[in-house]
Formats: structure tokens, C-alpha cells, sequence
């Protein structure tokens, strides 16, 4: 490769950085957002090529940080080390907004709390099982992905989640989980496992405030639907028949 070559490619990235430094990431088109993070690990190579072809083939910014490693390596420039910027910037995404919600000095809201669901789960490819826990004040203490694969009665153990919020010393869950189909709309077998869970929880004096199903044209809330309640009332009714 010419001198000039690699001494013009180093400026570019140069100047890509600067830009970004100088503004964030204000007037910065997608694939430039892209090559930004492939030149993260690729010390030498034209990132610009690359990062335009994943953008045409994915359609968007997100579509690309939400494909799997065999489908980005399949486009040539885009090695298993050059992954390194696109992953890592996702994984700190969230943990920034989980931190942001468990650090806040006051009660979540639900923007927040969207946002965080949204970007941790909400484009998985398999379904994923997540608690948010609160205390008594209604104030995230932790969350946890608590399963992976399809949400079924058969894969949920109440006595498993139960544990998990005493050990956070919860006194109030919210559930969530995403559908891959990208529908938010529960499954009967969505509605049974919350039903399950709402019911062992409150043996153990815990509240569960919420069930979110995530899908990529929205959400459902089983709280809003007077799901939540309805199960609360049935379980209440179980605990004091003779």
C-alpha cells in the first residue's frame, strides 16, 4: 500500500475523530457513525467502504448494531476484530442506562425504564426474561435477565424467581420480555406464567407492579389491561379460603 495512501486514510480517521469530539455526533450521516466505531479495532484498513455496504444491507443504524456477528463478517472488511466498536458500544449503552436507573436519587419513571428494556431487549433475536426489582420506595435496586428461550410455564420456576427478588431485599418486580416476532400482543402462555408469578410473589409479600412484552412496533402492559390487578384479586382470593 502507497505511503500517501495510508497517510490520507490516517487523516480521514483523524478528522473523523475531531469531528466527533468537537460536536458529538451532530451532523454525522449513519455509515460515518459506523466507520467510526469499526476504526475502534482496525488499526490501518478503510473502514468507509465497509460501513456504507453494512448500512446497505441491514437499512439502519440500529438493524446494524442488532446483527449477529456471522451476518456483519459476511461483508468484506468486517472481520471478527472489527466487531469490537460495534458490540461495545451497545453493551455501554445499557449499562449506562441500567446504572442511570438504579443510581437516580428518585423514583423511576417510565420513560426511563422503556428506554432501558428497549435497548436491552427489545431486538433480541430469542426472547429474554428480565425482573427489574424496587424497594419500598418504588426505587430501582438491580435487574436481572433471569432466562433466555421462550417464555413457557414449563421454563419459568416461581420458587427461582421468588429467590431472586428476596436476595435483592425487593419489595416490588417489574417483569419484561420481548417477542422477536416483533408483536408486543400476549401469548395465552404469556398470561398464564404472569398469573404464576403474580400469585407466588404475593405469598411472599412482594408486588409485582407490571409485565411489559417489547416488540419493535411497541409494547403491551399488563397493568394497563387490568391484568395485574385481576390476578392479584384471584390470588387474594385463594389465600383466604378455608
Amino acid at each position: 500500500m502507497a505511503t500517501g495512501e495510508t497517510d490520507d486514510r490516517q487523516g480521514h480517521r483523524q478528522r473523523l475523530r475531531e469531528r466527533f469530539l468537537a460536536g458529538g455526533l451532530e451532523g454525522f450521516h449513519d455509515y460515518e457513525v459506523v466507520e467510526l466505531l469499526l476504526t475502534l479495532a482496525t488499526p490501518r484498513r478503510d473502514c468507509k467502504g465497509p460501513a456504507k455496504a453494512a448500512l446497505e444491507r441491514f437499512g439502519s443504524l440500529q438493524a446494524v448494531f442488532e446483527a449477529e456477528d456471522r451476518e456483519l463478517t459476511a461483508i468484506p472488511g468486517i472481520g471478527a476484530t472489527n466487531l469490537f466498536g460495534l458490540r461495545l458500544i451497545k453493551e455501554v449503552a445499557g449499562r449506562y442506562l441500567e446504572e442511570r436507573m438504579i443510581h437516580q436519587p428518585r423514583i423511576l419513571n417510565s420513560r426511563e425504564l422503556m428506554d432501558y428494556l428497549t435497548l436491552t431487549i427489545g431486538h433480541r433475536r430469542r426472547e429474554c426474561f428480565v425482573a427489574v426489582y424496587l424497594n419500598a420506595k418504588n426505587r430501582v435496586v438491580a435487574s436481572d435477565v433471569l432466562f433466555e428461550g421462550s417464555l413457557t410455564s414449563s421454563a419459568v420456576y416461581p420458587r427461582e424467581v421468588v429467590s431472586s427478588a428476596l436476595s435483592h431485599k425487593a419489595a416490588a418486580v417489574i417483569f419484561a420480555h420481548n417477542h422477536p416476532s416483533g408483536e408486543p400482543d400476549p401469548s395465552g402462555e404469556d398470561i398464564r406464567v404472569t398469573k404464576k408469578l403474580v400469585g407466588a410473589l404475593q405469598v411472599m409479600g412482594i408486588t409485582v407492579h407490571e409485565h411489559l412484552v417489547i416488540g419493535a412496533s411497541g409494547h403491551y402492559s399488563f397493568a394497563e389491561h387490568g391484568y395485574i390487578d385481576r390476578f392479584v384479586r384471584e390470588a387474594e382470593a385463594v389465600a383466604s379460603e378455608p
